[in-house]
């Protein structure tokens, strides 16, 4: 992927083709978004790849608009009232039948309209548990989790940290035709066979809370929730999860342990979070570096830089450092994928009655690595000296705050 060209030209394309080729290309490369920025002196299209945007082509004013109004037009979006925000979707396919989903959304700037696709590619192969990046240990740990009757599993993280792929994969494994699961989504990016997918409206009032509710009188064996979001959500599906339902649910948090005080912050009582949980998973994405093109450097001099994590570790990792050979213009960077970095905490025995007590994240953090949590930093090193990733990269997408170690 790193000797594929960036940038391509469409000028001399009529709309409906240029667009085309700017999708194609988009999706080629793996791109979750597209972009079409409208500047004074031009049109500026740009993906997000890897979760970096990167520019992909320069369009005249004149050109930009009328590739602007194609899409509006192919997605069923007003032509006329270009002065509020609007949301479309445009199932394309390709000229070899594949169908890419469209999810459209516009917005009024200082030189005319800023548009933002997402890019959901509907044969895209879903991830597998152990494709996503866990270490074997956590893989075995969270495996128990998902394996509860019921309780309620978080995965927290930021906007595009992979916590839907983690979500998706988790569901395709427990999906065995011997429960009942419902999704509550927005939107459904895929549509998995087997699982009761919906997804919300806010527009006629059915948002999380008010699906949850709907659902939990479908006698569901499995919820996925796409997002906690609110105080209903959060106590709705502590209730589910405290009913004997397994529960899975997208929060922000920076942390496993920061996810604890998060639901505090929605209303939750320490008591029935206590009793309803039953792990936390915090995940972030960082590049991974092409094998055959990528910088090392030998660390002999420096035997102790991964001592940390060095019982994990084969005897023949952690001896070099690697880096992204710099790219050539118009040429894609040294990455060539994504892998998670995950802190995962389980709830046991001890930290279920530091949580009743209402112990601070801290605590209950620092008790959970002292009784062997492999947290974000030992994790985050696993991977540069196993060579998947650089440092710079680690540095780019976890917070320096939980990398360091605590004075």
């Amino acid at each position: 992927m790193s000797s594929k060209p960036l940038m391509i030209d469409v000028s001399k394309l009529p709309p409906e083709k240029a667009i085309q080729r700017l999708i194609d290309h988009a999706v080629e490369m793996g791109a979750s978004d597209l972009f079409l920025l409208s500047n004074e002196q031009h049109l500026a299209v740009m993906v997000r790849h890897l979760g970096i945007v990167l520019p992909i082509s320069v369009e005249t004013p004149e050109n930009g608009k009328r590739i602007l109004t194609h899409i509006r037009n192919m997605a069923g979006m007003d032509l006329n009232d270009r002065r509020r925000p609007a949301d479309g979707r445009w199932i394309y396919k390709n000229d070899e039948g594949d169908s890419v989903d469209l999810r459209i959304n516009t917005i009024p700037t200082m030189y005319g309209e800023d548009m933002a696709i997402r890019l959901l590619v509907r044969n895209h192969a879903l991830l597998q548990l152990e494709k996503l990046g866990m270490e074997t240990s956590q893989l075995q740990e969270y495996r128990q989790m998902i394996g509860s009757p019921g309780g309620l599993i978080l995965i927290t993280g930021p906007t595009g940290s992979g916590k839907t792929s983690t979500l998706y994969a988790t569901l395709i494994e427990l999906n065995d035709g011997k429960k009942k699961i419902n999704t509550i989504e927005d939107p459904i990016e895929y549509a998995v066979e087997g699982l009761r997918q919906s997804q919300v409206n806010p527009h006629i009032g059915m948002n999380f809370a008010e699906m949850l509710r709907s659902i939990l009188r479908q006698s569901p064996d499995i919820i996925m929730i796409g997002e906690i979001r609110d105080e209903e959500t959060a106590r709705v599906a502590t209730h589910a999860a405290n009913s004997g339902i397994l529960v899975l649910a997208t929060l922000h948090a920076p942390t496993a342990a920061a996810g604890i005080q998060s639901m505090r912050a929605y209303g939750v009582p320490n008591h029935f979070l206590s009793v309803a949980l039953r792990g936390i998973v915090s995940q972030r994405l960082v590049r991974t570096l092409d094998p055959d093109n990528r910088l090392e450097f030998d660390i002999s001099c420096a035997p102790d830089t991964f001592a940390e994590v060095q019982k994990y570790l084969s005897p023949e990792e952690g001896k070099k450092l690697y880096a992204p050979k710099p790219a050539q213009s118009n040429q894609m960077t040294g990455y060539t994928g994504r892998t998670g970095v995950y802190e995962l905490m389980a709830i046991n025995r001890d930290i279920r009655s530091m949580i009743a007590e209402g112990r601070s994240a801290k605590e209950i953090r620092d008790h959970a690595i002292s009784q062997g949590m492999l947290e974000f930093r030992q994790a985050a090193l696993l991977k540069v000296a196993r060579g998947l990733t650089s440092t710079e990269e680690v540095f780019r997408v976890i917070p320096t705050e939980v990398l360091l170690l605590d004075q």
